[in-house]
């Protein structure tokens, strides 16, 4: 058989030369202004005003929004790029801008009318920060089990109900908010809202006092009667579970970039401990146990790498049907960073990395919400539905029964 590679691309995890100079960008700029941050701003849990300033002048809010809106025109993989190099530094200061870009521009961008299109990207890409409210008090992994109602009343709606660990949701100002305007009809009356904080009726309630990630905001949204013009209908009516889920795989490629980037920070933190901590008259980087932790830890992480540039491109060609668009197992990354920290925190007792938080990461990403809106065990069932769903299909049927017979004709 002749294969005809004339018109290959190449490899999805090859960065052009413009995703490189913004990836080195990017990178020097998390140095500069998010490193002297870190520390204060997790002890007072909360993003520096300044430094959310200088994401907009960077143009990271707004990297997949068109140039003509005030965007930098760019691609999920540029944002993955850039979520990468800002959690190496802090996790907290990425998960600012990946979800402006994934969970609100995206959607936004994508089901929004020429009037939401021109309202209200130009504000996001500029001054304004976004946040994707779809989580409520009972309904976590199951999302669309929502309690918020949806009624329209005259040309507009009127919005009830709370939602719940809305991340970004301190600082936002426009939101995209999901309920249900037909419970009759389940999940199929679900429908998005474009619902701007100003609103009559909306409120935002607690702030979350986490674990980790302590200066990126988790908040209690309170929808008591809000009432949202009809023009700002995000989508058509019922179609809001199409785009949760649409708009959430993109999220979970961000999150997976998030956790590669934490772990090479932490690779980082290790391997500069390891050079200067000396016992027994050499350094601890000599010692064959420490060398099998991190050359272990360092394998796992560069297959991890491989996941994000491959679904990142592959999620905005439509191939996300032979992907796994939960993006990177979380158990992968916790199971390096433990070993990282174990390097160090065990040998010094208390630990000196760049942002104490980091250890406190490690624990999160571990036995708590590991993929950012779904427990680790659910997840692992998503992945599976998702193999077995590959596995019938069709293509793949038909290669399969090609192969079969090219082996035992």
């Amino acid at each position: 058989m002749t294969i005809d590679t004339s018109a290959a691309r190449p490899p999805l995890t090859t960065l052009s030369d413009e995703e490189t100079m913004f990836r080195d960008a990017v990178a020097g700029f998390a140095e500069e202004e998010v490193r002297p941050r870190v520390q204060q701003m997790e002890r007072e849990g909360k993003i520096d005003p300044k430094l959310i300033a200088k994401f907009f002048e960077m143009g990271l809010m707004a990297v997949e929004v068109p140039e003509s809106l005030g965007g930098a025109d760019g691609s999920l993989m540029m944002v993955a790029l850039a979520v990468e190099e800002i959690s190496k530094i802090d996790p907290a200061a990425a998960i600012l801008m990946d979800v402006q870009n994934t969970l609100v521009n995206y959607p936004i961008r994508t089901y929004g009318s020429d009037y939401i299109k021109s309202t209200y990207l130009a504000q996001l890409a500029s001054e304004k920060v976004g946040a994707y409210a779809l989580s409520e008090p009972a309904s976590g992994s199951d999302a669309f089990g929502m309690q918020s109602r949806a009624e329209q009343r005259g040309d507009g709606w009127v919005l009830t109900g709370r939602k719940l660990w809305i991340t970004n949701g301190a600082e936002a100002e426009i939101y995209v908010v999901f309920a249900n305007a037909n419970p009759s009809a389940g999940y199929k009356g679900i429908t998005a809202f474009v619902v701007e904080r100003g609103y009559a009726g909306f409120g935002v309630g607690k702030k979350e006092d986490k674990l980790g990630i302590r200066a990126s905001s988790t908040t209690e949204l309170i929808l008591d009667g809000v009432q949202v013009p009809n023009e700002n209908v995000l989508g058509p009516v019922g179609q809001g579970y199409k785009i949760a889920i649409d708009t959430l795989n993109g999220g979970r490629v961000g999150i997976g970039a998030q956790m590669i980037g934490v772990a090479q920070g932490a690779l980082r933190a290790a391997l500069d401990f390891v050079t200067e901590r000396r016992q027994f008259g050499k350094a601890i980087a000599d010692f064959q146990a420490v060398q099998f932790q991190l050359a272990q830890a360092r394998a796992e992480l560069e297959g991890a790498r491989l996941l994000v540039p491959t679904e990142s491109t592959a999620l905005r060609r439509s191939l996300s049907h032979w992907l796994d668009a939960q993006g990177i197992r979380p158990a992968i990354v916790a199971e390096f960073q433990d070993s990282a920290l174990l390097v160090e925190f065990g040998c010094t007792g208390d630990g000196a990395f760049p942002a104490p938080s980091m250890l406190e990461d490690v624990l999160r990403k571990r036995y708590g919400v590991e993929s950012a809106g779904r427990l680790p065990d659910v997840q692992e069932r998503f992945y599976a539905i998702s193999v077995e769903r590959r596995l019938r299909h069709p293509a793949v049927v038909a290669i399969t029964e090609a192969a079969r017979t090219e082996l035992f004709s």
